[in-house]
């Protein structure tokens, strides 16, 4: 953290402030602050124990103070922009508030899905929108996380998205059109804005934006069978369910061949979102549609959730 106050009670800032050694203080919760600085560690403060204080929950790291600056730096070019704002009726600090309005923060560790969910819903019910930019750590790779899946926002013209924070080369990337294929590798796109660039606000808007339709094409896996019999062998415990579902629908998934699994690249699978309030049913019916009712091919073309809807719209007018 940057802000405390001294043995006065005024505020300081450790980014802008000569700070002499004194006793300094968490202006939310009044407990003890260490202050931290050295040749290669920006100045900041950190609690001597967090067991008292309600507004954090963690010592922030060197990647998270570097890109709160960043981004605070940013904003303020355009925007009226606060830096680790108290909001006390909600026991949170904001990392950045952005007119008044938009809370940024910026998640650089793993978190539990109790405490991100009370922080997001918190900001949501007292009228404030909540944005989560996440560090190194936190990046999409491979596999989808539970917590990756609870930081997701969902869009019609982008679809699922993440804001990915590389402090190391001072770059905010989005990876949006998010799918998943039946072993569970993602795929995305990738946009990326170099810090300081551009109008920070309009560039988080930009999911929400209307522009042109994107796509991105997708092979088919021939082997996706052996895959599925080889989980079913194992007791995979997410195909065992799968099983289940079929045999009420009176099917086998060992009796489908690779057409029967077209399209095997899918949005994101349904249930909780943590940061998503929306419906996204129609999107799930739309996107279903659209694959039935055109050939199977051994490429598949993704689009985003806009295009499904207008197909779907334009064929309920037919």
């Amino acid at each position: 953290m940057f802000l405390a106050r001294d043995e006065k009670g005024s505020l300081v800032n450790a980014l802008e402030d000569k700070l002499v050694k004194q006793s300094y203080t968490c202006p939310a919760c009044g407990a003890l602050l260490r202050l931290r600085k050295g040749k290669n560690l920006r100045t900041h403060f950190a609690h001597v124990s967090l067991k008292q204080c309600n507004f954090y929950y963690e010592n922030e790291s060197s990647e998270h103070l570097e890109n709160k600056v960043a981004l605070f730096n940013w904003a303020m070019k355009n925007d009226k922009a606060e830096l680790e704002c108290p909001i006390p009726q909600l026991k949170q600090i904001a990392d950045i508030l952005v007119n008044k309005q938009l809370a940024i923060e910026v998640q650089c560790s793993p978190i539990t899905r109790q405490l991100l969910e009370e922080r997001s819903l918190g900001y949501r019910k007292n009228g404030y929108q909540v944005l989560w930019l996440v560090g190194q750590k936190l990046w999409l790779k491979e596999r989808l996380t539970q917590l990756q899946r609870d930081l997701l926002s969902f869009s019609q013209n982008m679809g699922f998205h993440l804001w990915e924070l590389d402090q190391q080369r001072d770059i905010l990337r989005l990876k949006y059109m998010i799918h998943q294929d039946l072993k569970g590798n993602l795929y995305y796109q990738i946009r990326e804005f170099p810090y300081g660039q551009g109008n920070l606000i309009e560039i988080l808007r930009l999911p929400y934006q209307k522009q042109r339709i994107a796509s991105m094409d997708v092979s088919q896996d021939e082997t996706i069978c052996d895959y599925i019999r080889q989980q079913l062998y194992y007791k995979n415990p997410y195909w065992m369910r799968k099983q289940g579902e079929a045999y009420a629908q009176g099917k086998n998934l060992l009796n489908l061949d690779v057409q029967d699994w077209f399209p095997q690249v899918r949005p994101i699978e349904k249930g909780q979102f943590c940061q998503i309030t929306i419906d996204l049913q129609g999107y799930y019916n739309n996107f279903q549609a659209y694959y039935q009712q055109n050939p199977k091919t051994d490429t598949q073309k993704l689009y985003p959730p806009a295009f499904y809807q207008q197909y779907f719209l334009k064929n309920v007018v037919k």
